[in-house]
């Protein structure tokens, strides 16, 4: 009688370890994923309104993947008002980019740019020289609110490092739920 209940005991304390070690494992994995896949960002403003809005939930993928024409990208804190950048990917490395700042069109190796997610044409200039080749490495990154957006026009900006990069966009969420 005394080995089967010293058995049971010893069975109750095998199941309640097991269960345990399957929740640490799991908090392990989250906390993996969450810090070298998937990172969660918070929208700082307006100067990417309409597409995001200021509070906006963002989740970027750290993967170590060149982002492409148009990507939405989390930029580090690097600037001189260390703040977290999050932007659109116009030029890559190799790209000449110019602005009409009266027309309010931006180019791409000479062609006009269809940009259907900006709040209004390019009207606001900062101290960047235009046209300009996007140097090896680099990618050239603008806010969609243009004349409200403080980014690759800006010469503490400028191009962007790749390096300086932390991720792409994979999911938009407000305070109501998904923005797809």
């Amino acid at each position: 009688m005394q080995n089967v209940k010293s058995e049971k005991r010893l069975s109750g304390n095998r199941n309640l370890l097991e269960w345990v070690d399957s929740v640490v494992m799991a908090v392990v994995f989250v906390a993996l994923v969450f810090t070298f896949v998937v990172r969660a960002v918070r929208v700082d403003g307006r100067s990417m309104n309409p597409t995001l809005q200021d509070q906006q939930l963002l989740f970027i993928s750290s993967l170590p993947d060149e982002p492409e024409y148009g990507d939405v990208v989390v930029v580090d804190a690097y600037t001189r008002h260390n703040q977290t950048l999050i932007k659109r990917v116009i030029g890559k490395a190799g790209d000449v980019i110019d602005i009409d700042f009266e027309d309010g069109i931006v180019y791409r190796n000479g062609k006009a740019l269809s940009e259907p997610y900006t709040a209004e044409p390019t009207h606001l200039k900062f101290d960047t020289q235009f046209p300009i080749t996007v140097p090896q490495g680099s990618v050239f990154v603008m806010g969609d609110n243009r004349n409200n957006s403080r980014d690759s026009r800006l010469g503490e900006i400028g191009c962007v490092d790749l390096h300086n990069i932390l991720g792409k966009t994979l999911k938009q969420y407000g305070l109501g739920g998904t923005n797809e």
